[in-house]
C-alpha cells in the first residue's frame, strides 16, 4: 500500500512577506491584472517572496518547525529591493527581486533542513534560486502575451525588510494556512556539543 494513504501530507511553502502598505500596493496591481486579462489566479494568493516550497507528512511537521525555529533566531532581518518586472515565458508574471543575494544567503541557511521537507524520492524540496514576487501565474498563452507586453514597459520599486518567514500549509486544492512565523532575532548560533568542549 502507498504510505501516503496512510499518512496525511500538505503542500508547504516558506515565504518572505513585504510590510502591509506595499502588500497592499502589490495587492492593487495583481486586482488589476486580474481584472485586465481575466486572470483569476493574480488573485489567490497575498504577494509574498517564495524561499522554498515542498509536500511532507503532516507528522513531521513539529521537528521541522523546530528546526526552523533554530535558523531563524540566529538569522538577521535584512532589506529587500523590489524593482519592475519579469517573466516566465508562457505562463507567469512577477515582480523582480534586486536584491537577490540576501534571499539567498537565507536559503542556503535553510538547505541543510531539506532532509525535514523531502516526502519521498519524487518529491523533493524546491529551493527558488531567482527569487521573485509572484503577479500572476498559470497564464494562458494570450494572457501572458498581452500582459507582458503592458508589464515589460511599466515600472516598479519597492522596499521591505525581511525580519521574519512563515510557514504555510494547505491540503491539495485548499487555501493555505498559516503554520509559524518565525522572527529573525539575530542571536547566536547555539552552541554544538562538540564545540562545548573547544
Amino acid at each position: 500500500m502507498n504510505p501516503q494513504n496512510i499518512y496525511d501530507y500538505n503542500e508547504y511553502l516558506l515565504v518572505l512577506n513585504p510590510h502591509e502598505d506595499l502588500c497592499n500596493k502589490i495587492f492593487e496591481i495583481k486586482k488589476e491584472f486580474s481584472r485586465n486579462y481575466k486572470a483569476l489566479t493574480a488573485i489567490y494568493s497575498k504577494p509574498h517572496v517564495t524561499l522554498v516550497n515542498f509536500l511532507q507528512f503532516e507528522m513531521r511537521e513539529e521537528r521541522l518547525v523546530n528546526h526552523l525555529n533554530n535558523v531563524a533566531a540566529s538569522y538577521h532581518p535584512f532589506k529587500i529591493d523590489l524593482k519592475d518586472y519579469g517573466s516566465f515565458p508562457t505562463h507567469s508574471i512577477f515582480i523582480n527581486v534586486a536584491s537577490k543575494l540576501p534571499v539567498k544567503n537565507l536559503i542556503k541557511e535553510l538547505k541543510p533542513a531539506q532532509h525535514l521537507m523531502t516526502l519521498d524520492k519524487e518529491n523533493k524540496p524546491h529551493f527558488i534560486d531567482n527569487p521573485y514576487l509572484t503577479i500572476s501565474r498559470g497564464l494562458l498563452p494570450w494572457q501572458y502575451e498581452k500582459g507582458w507586453l503592458e508589464f515589460s514597459h511599466r515600472h516598479f520599486t519597492g522596499r521591505f525588510v525581511a525580519n521574519n518567514m512563515l510557514l504555510m500549509k494547505r491540503k491539495k486544492g485548499e487555501k493555505y494556512q498559516l503554520v509559524k512565523k518565525f522572527d529573525f532575532l539575530d542571536l547566536p548560533p547555539k552552541a554544538q556539543p562538540a564545540e562545548l568542549f573547544i
